[in-house]
């Protein structure tokens, strides 16, 4: 009779070929590693978002030092743009006037917002702001200056090197800790601290080492399964009990440095943390795990995310007659796609909870716009230059802000939008690049702006102007001055007696534009639109004139810097009247025939030819050569260039008389269809019709008889 078998023989957790299983981790340490470059594609990922409680009414609130408890209000003229939460306890809302406002809750503390007053330099609050709408605009200024203060607080409450933080908006912070709960949970769970077993980054992680995690007072989102909350944790619900730690820590010091309060949202994306922290206000803080993100969701109207608010969101109503997730969640995604392939792909994940844009923690500015609508409209130059000053003192104190003074960065485009009636007209140019940033000179390329609005005609009533720059770019740094690419001493000698070196003629004279209206624009205006023309066209005038005697001064302050050379001798007097001569001269004149400083060793100067009446360089050392003198050009030249300069003033004669020829053509041609109509030739010799080709009668070209 045989014996029994041993009991733990049944059981294969005890058998020796098949030894007990230890539960482990759903997640691996492939997607744990993943954590430390913030990847987007780990399940483990964790981000944050934290956004102010309404932020300008607590702006004012810490300003004016008052009890957060007593309900306030921020107006904007006769409207309110920020409420806090005493205040909507009374039911009020951003769609009421400060009228309607004060008749609910006659205890209401009303700030309107600080204003720029016209003429003025600097922002500033005032009481009876709303009542000069028309002479003032409205600047928001303190609450940026606020903003800053915060984001930098945040940076300083978390680690240096494990922060990427990202400012989504004035009031609006995303945090991606990914790289910081990493950190911890080495620090913490020495299990996961090594390589993995077999060094195969595949392996699953470990069981988590308890069954209860402290989420202290934070706002957990319910599963919406019986068993939810009865399952054990797994590692992503660590990294977000971590996670909720830090943002809390957080918002702490928030609180206690500048006294703000301010809600947050921790979830495994941008797209659902920013829905949680808007899910508990004011002051509380909610926890999506990834467990509870059907269950969130389902809930929720999907026009409540973010971009699917305007247009796409009226779209997808529109096309599937519902506004509720958990009932687009059944439309399959070829359905979905009826919306278009990349927005029906992009609603079918959003909706499901997935998103994998990155936390940029250098998001710029590209560009600033400061604006004004006019009631009642205004109706001169002057008024318009007035309020430039106003957008201008505003833009520049916000391109300090991006670092325009360290040279960090910098627009590169200025542009004014001008309204009159249902038209809108706009002008843009291009701001210096040379020349550090200034209020002056971002106010003087804005004048200009407007004055050649004014001069194209009309400009009156405008009922909104607005001033903008763009085109930011980030400095340039270890940059080479202008002396690096200048050649000196024997090397630009040997340039010059070479003639290979060339002399500008300055810049071309701007166009004048012409002007528009009836026939009572040429024979003058009204007196108030006369004046106010003039100003305009003085503007422009003037920029013109400032603009050339800016190249002149940075051309020869170059010269004397770079070459060390005594100032030359004046050539001798040029005619004044622009000729076509004189126009070619500037252009394309050969080195024979350009003024130069006779046996002189020294590159030559670029004289001002603009304005001859200003005083030119002298000359204190001058040595005689053989000369001769061109009575054409008023001027001694050495005798060995006459050759050339002879064939120069024969080439100016022929360019004339083929000028004058082409303008004979058109009555040539007139006259031509009043003869009988002659065969054309075949031949190689002549052109049509008998005539010689341009200049060929006049270069004596035989004809063959």
């Amino acid at each position: 009779m045989s014996s029994p078998a041993p009991a733990f023989a049944s059981s294969p957790n005890l058998s020796i070929t098949s030894p007990r299983r230890i539960p482990k981790s759903r997640f691996t340490y492939k997607q744990l590693q993943q954590l430390k470059s913030y990847s987007t594609q780990t399940p483990l990922r964790v981000i944050a978002h934290v956004d102010l409680d309404a932020f300008y009414a607590q702006c004012e609130t810490v300003r004016l030092g008052l009890d957060p408890a007593k309900p306030l209000a921020v107006q904007q003229w006769q409207g309110l743009i920020a409420i806090n939460y005493p205040a909507r306890a009374y039911g009020l809302s951003r769609h009421v006037t400060s009228t309607e406002a004060l008749k609910v809750c006659p205890d209401l503390i009303m700030q309107h917002v600080a204003t720029w007053k016209e003429g003025s330099e600097k922002w500033a609050y005032s009481a009876d702001a709303f009542k000069e709408i028309a002479t003032r605009k409205v600047s928001l200024d303190p609450y940026r200056q606020e903003s800053r203060k915060i984001l930098a607080c945040i940076r300083e409450a978390l680690p240096r090197d494990l922060q990427r933080v990202e400012k989504a908006s004035v009031d609006e912070v995303f945090m991606d800790l990914s790289a910081h709960v990493h950190s911890v949970l080495g620090e913490r769970y020495p299990e996961v601290r090594g390589p993995p077993p077999y060094d195969d980054p595949s392996e699953y992680l470990p069981r988590v080492p308890t069954t209860v995690l402290d989420w202290k007072a934070d706002a957990l989102v319910e599963t919406g399964e019986e068993d939810g909350e009865e399952r054990d944790p797994d590692w992503d619900d660590v990294v977000m009990v971590v996670a909720s730690e830090i943002v809390r820590d957080v918002r702490k010091a928030v609180f206690d440095k500048l006294k703000y309060t301010c809600s947050g949202g921790v979830a495994k994306n941008k797209m659902l943390a920013k829905l949680g922290s808007g899910y508990k206000k004011p002051n509380q803080q909610t926890v999506i795990r990834n467990r509870a993100i059907k269950h969130f969701l389902s809930e929720m109207k999907f026009t409540k995310i973010r971009m699917l608010g305007g247009k796409l969101g009226d779209e997808a109503v529109a096309m599937f007659g519902t506004d509720k997730v958990k009932e687009l969640l059944d439309q399959p995604l070829d359905q979905l796609k009826r919306l278009g392939d990349d927005t029906g792909s992009w609603l079918y994940n959003t909706i499901r909870g997935e998103d994998h844009s990155e936390v940029n923690p250098r998001t710029q500015i590209k560009s600033m716009l400061s604006a004004k609508s006019f009631r009642p409209a205004i109706n001169s130059f002057e008024q318009g230059v007035r309020w430039l000053r106003i957008f201008v003192a505003d833009i520049f104190s916000r391109c300090v802000e991006e670092g325009v003074l360290e040279n960090k960065r910098r627009p590169r485009t200025i542009n004014l939008h001008h309204r009159q009636g249902a038209q809108t007209r706009s002008r843009q140019s291009p701001i210096p690049q040379g020349k550090p940033l200034s209020e002056d000179m971002l106010f003087d390329l804005a004048k200009n702006l407007l004055a050649q609005v004014v001069v194209d005609g009309r400009a009156w009533p405008c009922a909104n102007l607005s001033l903008s720059v763009g085109g930011f770019e980030d400095g340039v740094t270890n940059n080479k001055g202008i002396g690096g690419f200048l050649v000196r001493g024997e090397e630009a000698k040997a340039m010059m007696s070479s003639g290979r070196s060339t002399i500008s003629g300055g810049e071309p004279p701007a166009k004048r534009r012409r002007t528009k209206g009836n026939i009572k624009n040429f024979f003058g205006p009204p007196s108030d639109k006369k004046r106010d023309f003039d100003a305009a066209r003085a503007v422009l005038m003037a920029r013109q004139e400032s603009t050339r005697e800016e190249d002149t001064d940075d051309v020869e302050e170059e010269d004397s810097d770079e070459f060390g050379a005594p100032p030359l001798e004046e050539p001798e007097a040029r005619p004044k009247t622009p000729t076509p001569e004189n126009d070619l001269y500037l252009s394309s004149t050969p080195p024979s025939a350009q003024p130069q400083t006779i046996g002189s060793s020294e590159p030559p100067r670029i004289q001002n030819h603009d304005n001859p009446d200003l005083p030119q360089p002298q000359n204190l050392h001058q040595q005689s050569l053989d000369t001769f003198f061109c009575g054409k050009c008023n001027m001694r030249l050495p005798t060995s260039e006459k050759a050339e300069h002879d064939d120069y003033h024969f080439a100016m004669e022929l360019s004339k008389e083929m000028r004058a020829e082409e303008r004979t053509v058109p009555n040539m041609m007139a006259a031509a269809k009043h003869t009988p109509a002659s065969k054309p030739s075949r031949g190689r010799g002549r052109p049509p019709g008998g005539r010689d080709e341009k200049g060929q009668a006049k270069l004596a070209f035989g004809r063959q008889t």
